[in-house]
């Protein structure tokens, strides 16, 4: 693991009453002793299936699917690639194949030995349209397996230029394939085993998950016996949690709680920028589909203020779906607070202040610091220029139904997670109409998008999504907010090593 990195607010910015509720059967009231660890999470596991349904498209519950299951490909902390259940991996020459190795010597949970057929089994699922993964359309480009000894071979139906670094990201976890076809996915559900550190042994949905130690684990033996991950989704809730010491770590709360907590003796923090960016998804439906209101309500819209504000310094203001640090970043292309241009493209569609434009706003509240916050403060700057939103309150899952359906408002907050990077999984599947996470559906990004997702030349793969960022941002396609700064706070005789992606791994946390 890498040393523990610890950003102030400063230094990035230069840089660029729970336990009652929580208090269930078999569990501690207060945080656990020197072979246990309590987690005070901020969302709730509803599935163990990480390859299928909305929950394995959601970056937040890719940590505690991290703790029982392993990838194909593993990500460090700092987003680098390494050696995950394939030890070695890549294209052909002319991209007519793929070859991977199977690391030898893992076992599943269930004492069973993992085979190159599970891999197989698991990619061949995956793709598999029947079999509900939302990623399907990239594993289905590969087919026609064939294995010799560890050595896996494959046909490049169709090519992906980010296949591999799709291994590394949502639902590419790998899972037994004689177990499952043994037990089904409703017996995969009451037991799920996986290669990874720890094994699921309690389980109350709503509540929480305990997780035991697997001594039969391939790679680094985790600190803790026992990790208990209490789901706590009110941010209030969890800042009781860890300060009341009925939980050692949590993530997640308000950045002024954070400063708070951290000052504190017995605990300690991080607060590091991660790939997740908040944004509004703007629906084709209804006054969306007039340029005029979508560009208003960007140029509306004070994102460094929000930040200063809410947020207490901590993030980064975005223009466009691609952060820095992601392959397709270009910070040439800016939208900047500019109020009186709204009020002009909002008069040019017949609006204004004593006549303005109405729409709704979904939301979740607690789920990212001061996400309803954030989205109050933008609806007072709309209210103005000339916009009157109404804001809807809806749980995290309510809006992966809504999305998958293309039912959203016409204009809806979320968090973008973005893990390895690639801007086919930011600005590509966010934006391009027949990906089952997009909204927006013109046929003009999808002429645009489509030719990118098979394009071979990586240098004008890369620069055909900067493109087609700065026509989005001309078109006002989507509001881009800021980049996030993820909050942990932990007792102090803990080291936790902060992962990029966003993920609090439990076995990447120890004693100091």
């Amino acid at each position: 693991m890498t040393a523990k990195t610890t950003l102030s607010r400063r230094g990035f910015l230069g840089a660029s009453a729970a336990a009652t509720g929580l208090a269930f059967a078999g569990l501690p009231v207060l945080a656990q002793d020197a072979t246990s660890l309590t987690i005070a999470y901020n969302l709730p596991v509803h599935s163990w299936d990480p390859t299928t349904g909305p929950a394995a498209v959601n970056p937040a519950l890719q940590a505690v699917y991290l703790a029982v299951f392993d990838r194909y490909i593993a990500q460090n902390p700092d987003l680098s690639f390494d050696a995950g259940l394939l030890t070695d991996w890549g294209f052909s020459d002319d991209k007519s194949q793929v070859t991977m190795t199977v690391r030898e010597g893992v076992k599943w949970h269930n004492g069973a030995d993992l085979t190159p057929e599970d891999i197989v089994w698991s990619l061949t699922r995956a793709g598999n349209p029947d079999t509900g993964n939302p990623m399907q359309f990239v594993w289905g480009k590969l087919g026609n397996y064939v294995v010799d000894g560890n050595v896996i071979t494959a046909d490049v139906l169709e090519f992906e230029p980010a296949l591999f670094k799709w291994m590394a990201f949502l639902t590419a976890f790998v899972l037994p394939k004689d177990y499952y076809e043994e037990v089904g996915a409703e017996g995969f559900e009451a037991a799920p085993v996986g290669t990874g550190p720890y094994t699921v042994d309690a389980f109350e949905p709503g509540a929480y998950v305990r997780l035991k130690a697997f001594p039969d684990y391939w790679g680094e033996t985790p600190a803790f016996e026992t990790v208990t991950i209490k789901f706590v989704t009110d941010a209030a809730s969890r800042v009781a949690e860890v300060e009341s010491g009925n939980s050692d770590v949590t993530v997640n709360m308000p950045y002024e709680e954070y400063d708070r907590l951290i000052a504190q003796d017995g605990l300690s923090g991080e607060a590091i920028p991660i790939t997740d960016i908040g944004m509004i998804f703007l629906n084709d439906i209804d006054v969306m589909t007039d340029k005029n209101v979508r560009l208003a309500a960007h140029y509306a819209i004070d994102k460094q203020l929000i930040i200063d504000r809410l947020l207490q310094g901590y993030g980064v203001p975005l223009s466009t779906l691609e952060a820095p640090g992601y392959a397709a970043y270009d910070e040439s292309i800016v939208v900047d607070y500019d109020p009186d241009k709204a009020v002009e493209l909002l008069a040019a569609s017949g609006y204004s202040t004593e006549n303005p434009v109405r729409f709704t706003i979904q939301t979740t509240r607690g789920f990212k610091p001061k996400d309803y916050e954030m989205i109050q403060a933008i609806v007072g700057l709309w209210r103005r220029v000339g916009i009157e939103a109404e804001i809807e309150v809806y749980e995290i899952a309510k809006h992966y139904e809504l999305r998958a359906t293309d039912t959203l408002a016409p204009a809806a907050f979320y968090n973008w997670g973005n893990s390895i990077g690639d801007p086919s999984t930011s600005t590509g599947f966010s934006m391009f109409g027949p990906s089952p996470h997009a909204v927006w559906d013109t046929q003009d990004l999808i002429d645009m998008i489509g030719p990118l997702f098979v394009e071979a030349d990586e240098e004008a793969r890369i620069q055909g999504y900067k493109d087609v960022s700065r026509y989005i941002a001309e078109e006002g396609y989507v509001i881009p907010l800021l980049q996030y700064v993820m909050p942990i706070v932990y007792r102090s005789d803990l080291a936790v090593t902060p992962y990029t992606s966003g993920d609090l791994l439990p076995q990447a946390i120890t004693p100091a």
